[in-house]
């Protein structure tokens, strides 16, 4: 007998039965696609098979930045990908942003343009240096994408947000910040909408390309389809071992209220290794993965007291230095990244396709890649 959970007659004629297009991975991307797919070939079935009760990566689990590249993540990039690829990039970055807010709207999903900040101690000198010496470039690159001028130096704000030992400031006036609940949330009632099937709770565990079809081993027992998008993004070597994406851990937590709170927006500490923003009158505090990178390429969902005990460090000392307050909520997500961070969105055989690798930049190139992965889809 085996011991795969018991799926009836009716469940598996209705949900399991005549699938054109299964979408493994229920996050911005496989949603995405889902929905592209849909307009595209409005009667054809597609369910979209997740292993959580909410997307297991990172999609409803990041900080909610609706960024496109700070200059010294900029700087550190080009070293690696040279300029080209970098401001290309970039230009994705800020196309997918315009498919997202097109796709859910702005008010449904709480976006708010209120500016990003790059914060520069005493002991980042060189990055400052770095960071301006690009500023003219960057400008200038930006602006044929943009159509303005993006980064700008903003010491004078030093004072106003009460940071201690903070000095210089970037600011860059296109950055705005989500509620990534709440796209996720538009996204699946989008998708529903549509006739779309989300199957929460259910692990594939191999995928098999049979040309006429594809076989898809699961918890609940082994899924036909005709194609198959896998958008599993820091999970996909689970199923993709090849594929180069290795998992990052990211931490995050979340204050109480506090009142008078004396700043608004997102910001990036440290050459970008750590981010926090207000949600409200509440500090969302991220990053630390520099403290402990390989215990912190992994796929399991805890914390370490070494990064949460940082992250509350730099609330005390530098971020709220004058301020009362109180951790509410700690969380973890899982990102996909590499060496490089362009996108892995191709082909794998006649069926079979995949779309991961976001490089921790989701919420601004996720809804981009799911709708360029569903149009590639052969059909």
């Amino acid at each position: 007998m085996s011991s795969k959970p018991s799926i009836s007659f009716w469940e598996k004629e209705v949900f399991l039965k005549d699938i054109d297009l299964i979408i493994i991975g229920s996050g911005i991307v496989g949603l995405t696609a889902a929905i592209e797919f849909n307009k595209l070939h409005p009667t054809k079935k597609i369910v979209i098979l997740e292993r959580g009760s909410f997307p297991s990566g990172a999609s409803s689990k990041n900080a909610g930045f609706a960024c496109f590249g700070s200059l010294t993540e900029l700087a550190s990039d080009i070293k690696i990908m040279g300029e080209n690829d970098v401001y290309d990039l970039v230009e994705q970055r800020w196309r997918g942003l315009s498919v997202l807010k097109g796709l859910v709207g702005t008010e449904p999903i709480e976006y708010q343009n209120l500016g990003g900040y790059e914060l520069f101690t005493n002991h980042d000198q060189n990055s400052y240096h770095s960071a301006l010496n690009l500023m003219p470039k960057a400008n200038a690159e930006l602006k044929t994408i943009i159509g303005k001028d993006t980064f700008q130096k903003a010491d004078n704000r030093i004072n106003s947000f009460k940071f201690k030992g903070i000095e210089h400031i970037i600011f860059n006036q296109y950055e705005a910040q989500i509620n990534t609940g709440k796209m996720i949330s538009r996204l699946i009632t989008l998708a529903r909408e549509s006739g779309i099937e989300i199957i929460n709770g259910v692990t594939v565990n191999h995928i098999e390309d049979l040309n006429t079809s594809v076989e898809i081993d699961t918890t609940l027992g082994n899924i036909k389809c005709l194609q198959c998008l896998i958008a599993t993004n820091g999970f996909t070597k689970n199923l993709l071992p090849e594929i180069e994406v290795e998992p990052a851990r990211a931490q995050v937590l979340i204050t109480s209220p506090i009142p008078n709170l004396p700043f608004r927006g997102t910001f990036h500490y440290n050459d970008g290794y750590y981010y926090f923003r207000n949600v409200g009158n509440r500090v969302l505090f991220g990053g630390g993965r520099n403290l402990d990178l390989v215990n912190e390429t992994t796929t399991e969902m805890v914390l370490s007291d070494l990064i949460q005990n940082k992250l509350e460090e730099l609330l005390n000392e530098v971020i709220l230095p004058s301020s009362a307050f109180e951790i509410e909520q700690r969380w973890s997500g899982i990102m996909g990244v590499s060496g490089s961070k362009k996108t892995i969105s191709r082909s794998l055989s006649e069926n079979v396709s995949c779309a991961v690798r976001l490089g921790g930049m989701g919420v601004a190139i996720g809804s981009l890649i799911g709708r360029d992965a569903a149009r590639s889809i052969k059909y």
